[in-house]
């Protein structure tokens, strides 16, 4: 089923909300006028009753993002970024709230939105903000005995080199020589005051445990059917290192725990040493089925930032065409990855996920000649797209006898749009849709309700299944979207098996869509496709920007702020794995351990977007 969300409103956000918010909260509520900065700015001692404000009296219902920022040596103070939106679709309420860095406490606003859950655990981990109230404020990316937050401007690992790059050291008279080979490994580590790893004993596990309030002594030699069990991180059916702690009464769920940041590699920090430009690849690495799509995300988001120059000049028509064409592309990629590991999950083990993944293959191809890589693509730039889509594809013969594949592209193109990746689609849905395996493993299933998915700031096909109509593509298109004819695929049950569908759906969709980029590429044909004049690294004008997109997960977000100049001061990720993740509980309780296994599927996460 499909619906026709509504088109993003014009009228400014934030002129409306001053004029409710000052008349009940006077001075405490303010303009943000610092130059590039937009949204208001509330005093910390009354966040929580603006934001039940917000919430209730303006209707700000779905709080999309909340990013912790370090403004060392700018005020000294850590600010809260909060980006809520209406469901109903138009632009974000963007509002603030500042605190000391040395005494960095804030109120907790998951009474307002519970979905702020695991991200104000991730600022109170990576920045050191401290939420009062929170139900569960621990950290989350980074192990129980950390020392520091390293996402604080003053934090620097054993092996710093300097605060921006590109680095020095790199070219002294020609010599490259890294930090890294000076500090061999176990002697770049730091450790905190009077501590020793002898004698440390993991907080970790009691800490998880201790939550859980599993009510009895946990103990080897009693027998009982209250227990706890560790599914993953080296699990099968994690999809990555991912772990759950289950409490279970007999097979029962009672509650569940995700446990991640296994796999974090500070992609945040990494982003805010790096130029502008050099993030570009970084962020292939992120959700790494969807590549394109994540550069789509932030270069829209420096694209806004660049916008406030004078010299800015948008993307060619044709840039956004092909940009739209690979976004399009990339979401068949994902959803059919998504499906066929679904029934991996299922236990219908690698048939499935080898029907899916010949037509994925298939469009690889076309990434490779395009684009020179199949996955890590780094293809999307400031102003445009890296080059234009070849005119063939060719291989090249590596074997005696290898056959050279030598076709032209739009050929390829029509052919793969209008007959390939439809047939393949309809064989999913006969093969699938009525296959017992989906129906009696999926039907009722890891149920989210509409209320809960709003609440839990759920994105993509996992708040769609679940009767919300919200695509980011129609609540505030961009690109060419608003020039395209498609609907907004929704399903009403919350469950795996309309999660499952609603992918079905939004695979018919996107060959909708691509099947009017194509004659738009042949009408643009000879237009440029880079409107930066050959300056990738420009000087970003100063101020705040967060682009967003409707990723194949759901909405992936950057909040970049810059300083004028080669790098950005935060650079921060709105992950729609990790976010889609706080409501995991919520779908497992009352189902049995296998369903675990399904559940997770349904949400079709991917380990380095979510531990970045």
């Amino acid at each position: 089923m499909s619906e026709q969300a509504p088109v993003a409103e014009t009228i400014s956000p934030t002129e409306e909300a001053l004029e409710l918010l000052q008349k009940r909260f006077k001075k405490t509520v303010r303009r943000d006028d610092r130059e590039g900065y937009g949204g208001i700015v509330v005093d910390a001692s009354r966040l929580e009753k603006v934001a039940a404000a917000i919430h209730d009296d303006l209707g700000y219902d779905y709080l999309s993002s909340a990013t912790a920022v370090d403004y060392l040596g700018q005020g000294d103070h850590v600010e809260m970024v909060y980006h809520a939106y209406r469901i109903a679709g138009g632009p974000a309420l963007v509002f603030k709230a500042q605190t000391p860095r040395d005494e960095a406490v804030l109120p907790t606003l998951t009474g307002v939105w519970p979905g702020v859950d695991f991200q104000e655990r991730e600022a109170w981990d990576l920045m050191g903000i401290r939420f009062d109230g929170h139900p569960n404020l621990k950290r989350i990316l980074m192990w129980e005995g950390f020392h520091g937050h390293p996402l604080r401007k003053d934090w620097h690992e054993p092996f710093f080199e300097e605060e921006l790059k590109p680095f020095g050291s790199r070219w002294p008279d020609g010599h490259v020589q890294r930090s890294e080979e000076h500090n061999p490994y176990g002697k770049n580590v730091q450790y905190p005051a009077e501590w020793s790893p002898e004698a440390y004993e993991s907080p970790a596990e009691p800490a998880i445990y201790d939550n859980i309030n599993l009510g009895v002594d946990v103990r080897t030699d009693l027998a009982t059917d209250r227990v706890i069990v560790s599914l993953g991180p080296q699990h099968p059916s994690t999809h990555g290192v991912f772990r759950m702690v289950v409490r279970l009464d007999g097979e029962t769920i009672e509650g569940l725990e995700p446990v991640m940041g296994y796999l974090h590699r500070n992609h945040e920090k990494i982003g805010e040493r790096n130029t502008f430009i050099q993030n570009m690849p970084y962020t292939d690495r992120l959700d790494y089925i969807c590549s394109l799509s994540n550069n789509l995300g932030y270069a829209i988001s420096i694209e806004q930032l660049m916008a406030l120059g004078a010299r800015y000049e948008p993307p060619t028509y044709r840039a956004e065409v092909i940009r739209v064409l690979m976004a399009e592309l990339t979401r068949i990629v994902n959803h059919v990855w998504a499906i066929g590991f679904l029934l991996n999950d299922l236990g219908a083990f690698f048939t499935p996920m080898m029907y899916a993944v010949i037509e994925r293959e298939l469009i690889l191809d076309f990434f490779e000649a395009t684009t020179g890589s199949r996955m890590m693509c780094n293809y999307m730039r400031f102003g445009g797209v890296a080059a234009d889509i070849p005119a063939r594809i060719r291989g090249v013969a590596n074997l005696i006898n290898d056959r050279v594949r030598d076709m032209n592209t739009m050929d390829y193109l029509h052919s793969l749009i209008h007959e390939r990746l439809p047939r393949a689609i309809d064989q999913l849905d006969e093969y699938l849709t009525t296959s017992e395996i989906m129906t009696n493993r999926c039907m009722g299933v890891g149920v989210l309700t509409r209320d809960d998915a709003i609440a839990y700031s759920a994105a993509g096909p996992v708040l769609r299944a679940s009767g919300v109509p919200y695509d980011v593509r129609r609540a505030e298109p961009y690109s060419i979207y608003p020039d395209l004819d498609f609907d907004v695929a929704v399903r009403y049950h919350g469950d795996v098996y309309d999660r499952y569908l609603v992918r079905l759906d939004e695979l018919r969709q996107s060959i909708r869509i691509l099947k009017q980029v194509l004659p738009l590429l042949n009408d643009t044909d000879g237009q440029p496709v880079f409107t930066g004049r050959g300056v990738y690294s420009p000087r970003v004008p100063a101020g705040e920007s967060y682009g967003r997109v409707e990723n194949p997960k759901g909405e992936l977000g950057f909040y970049v702020v810059s300083e004028g100049k080669q790098n950005p001061r935060r650079y921060h990720v709105r992950a729609p794995s990790f976010i889609n993740l706080t409501a995991l509980e919520q779908m497992c309780k009352g189902h049995k351990v296998a369903d675990v296994v399904a559940i997770l599927g349904s949400i079709d996460i991917v380990l380095g977007e979510t531990d970045r």
